[in-house]
């Protein structure tokens, strides 16, 4: 029996200019170091943090499909998503599916744990602004795992790409164009998600801003 499908917006505005956002600042961060340019680098990653902040606040008090409660799910629900992989079926899941949350969920702390140690290193001549404040030894250490953890974030990054090309080959199912319009065609028997209002999200982003701001010249100072 065919079920019909409707046009849903599932994914809002600050959650898909957060993810386009993040993939294209990790980028800048890898090619200013590829060249040398610490200032702009820092000042990527300080970028990065603000949207981290705002991400994290946002899957708390933000759209249905944004909310951590909504795609975090117990690790075997996980791998029983994973179990089906190779089923070709169509697509209902309206936001991210129980194996998906979980790589988001990776992802987001790899790039904490990057800017965390980011903050405290040191390059060169360059320091980071909380990198005498942390002492040497903790510098040192903070700048070694920054280097390892963003062969990591590569990895994750490899995966990432893979997965999406894999679900559009093996299971006929496009993950990119929801990102981008934010809509889906599922069955009209499910209900649309509730969608934030985008300037609490403007507001939030300012705020987090603000705060990133802040640290950065408190530990500068």
């Amino acid at each position: 029996m065919n079920i019909m499908r409707l046009s849903m917006k599932v994914w809002d505005a600050p959650t898909r200019l957060f993810h386009w956002a993040l993939a294209l600042l990790v980028f800048t961060s890898w090619y200013t170091d590829e060249i040398d340019r610490t200032d702009l680098h820092f000042l990527s990653g300080y970028a990065i943090l603000t949207l981290l902040v705002f991400r994290l606040v946002w899957g708390v008090i933000g759209s249905d499909t944004a909310r951590f409660s909504q795609f975090i799910r117990s690790p075997l629900e996980g791998l029983r998503h994973l179990a089906h992989f190779g089923k070709r079926e169509p697509d209902e899941q309206i936001g991210h599916n129980a194996a998906g949350g979980w790589m988001v969920l990776m992802m987001l702390t790899l790039l904490l744990i990057q800017v965390i140690t980011g903050l405290c290193s040191h390059a060169d001549f360059e320091k980071a602004p909380f990198s005498e404040a942390v002492g040497k030894d903790l510098s040192d250490f903070a700048t070694r795992v920054h280097g390892i953890n963003f062969t990591l974030i590569e990895i994750a990054v490899a995966v990432h790409v893979l997965v999406i090309l894999a679900y559009a080959v093996i299971k006929r199912q496009d993950l990119v164009r929801p990102m981008i319009t934010g809509k889906k065609r599922l069955p009209a028997t499910l209900r649309a998600p509730r969608l934030s209002n985008p300037l609490l999200a403007l507001a939030l982003a300012v705020v987090c801003g603000l705060l990133v701001w802040g640290l950065v010249s408190l530990g500068s100072a």
